[in-house]
């Protein structure tokens, strides 16, 4: 039976920093008919792991499930460009018409799988769209507040035709087509949840260490990190996947972050402003766009 929607994602580190790697994969698993899961290691012969090569595949087993094993070249740090590769390594094993990519502090909500089913079928009819935009979730310092402010992408491209060139670019937020062009994709309101700043502080402090060495070199030290009230944060008030359930009660920070005083930083003004221009329009000033927008699903 041809494959119709492939899975993709990368990992490494998976467990050492707290990634919802297990979740990511299972919150997109229902709607795929194979996974591709790449996971990173410290040595070319890819020996060197965290355990999260014999974890994942503890959980993920059947024909559906298709992993890669991965160096990490400490030598590839400029921009975060490993990343982008390593997204495209798992691309290029991808066989379906369609590529449903997720990374590993990401999650769909089950709720939005009719929505991506009925935009599948309307990519089968529209041959000119290349991807699908998703509507993002940004969670900071707790899986119950959101960040949502013009220094946060509030939407972006994960799903994409196959077989048309198009390539994961930079530091992997979003999709390029063969030549560097930005590809034509339909908004849909399917939602990315992301969970990379809701890690405990302890797990947030060696995650930006080790992103610090990825996008400056594996000399790059940076200071400890702490949770502050920074702008654009409010309380959540969705549903999160259930299949983040467990995750969430693990990772509960003891903080009322929300009722710190406000950190200020004289970039909030404009910030502000942007903010309040896009409650009122909904445009969004100096947004930028990995994307071609040429239409949207209702």
């Amino acid at each position: 039976m041809p494959i119709n929607l492939s899975g993709f994602t990368f990992i490494k580190n998976g467990l050492t920093l707290g990634y919802p790697i297990k979740e990511s994969v299972e919150s997109i698993a229902p709607l795929c008919d194979e996974v591709i899961i790449n996971v990173g290691f410290d040595d070319p012969e890819c020996q060197k792991d965290d355990g999260t090569w014999d974890y994942l595949q503890q959980h993920f087993t059947g024909e559906k499930y298709k992993f890669i094993k991965s160096f990490w070249d400490p030598e590839l740090t400029s921009r975060g460009l490993i990343l982008s590769q390593q997204t495209n390594i798992a691309l290029e094993k991808c066989t379906g018409k369609y590529c449903q990519y997720i990374q590993g502090d990401e999650a769909l909500h089950e709720e939005d799988f009719p929505i991506i089913k009925n935009a599948i079928e309307e990519l089968d009819l529209r041959p000119e769209v290349q991807g699908l935009i998703y509507q993002y979730r940004h969670f900071y310092g707790s899986p119950q507040i959101l960040k949502h402010t013009r220094n946060t992408y509030r939407r972006e491209v994960r799903l994409i035709r196959n077989d048309q060139g198009i390539k994961s670019h930079l530091d992997a937020q979003g999709f390029k087509g063969a030549n560097g062009e930005k590809i034509k994709c339909l908004e849909i309101k399917a939602r990315i949840f992301h969970y990379g700043w809701a890690r405990n502080s302890a797990l947030m402090n060696k995650k930006n260490k080790a992103f610090g060495k990825l996008y400056h070199g594996k000399d790059y030290e940076i200071e400890d990190f702490n949770y502050q009230k920074i702008w654009g944060l409010k309380p959540f008030r969705e549903s999160h996947p259930v299949v983040m359930n467990e995750w969430i009660k693990s990772n509960q920070e003891n903080l009322d972050i929300l009722g710190l005083p406000l950190a200020f930083e004289w970039k909030n003004v404009g910030l502000a402003l942007s903010d309040f221009v896009e409650s009122l329009t909904g445009y969004r000033i100096g947004e930028y766009k990995n994307f071609k927008k040429i239409g949207s699903i209702k």
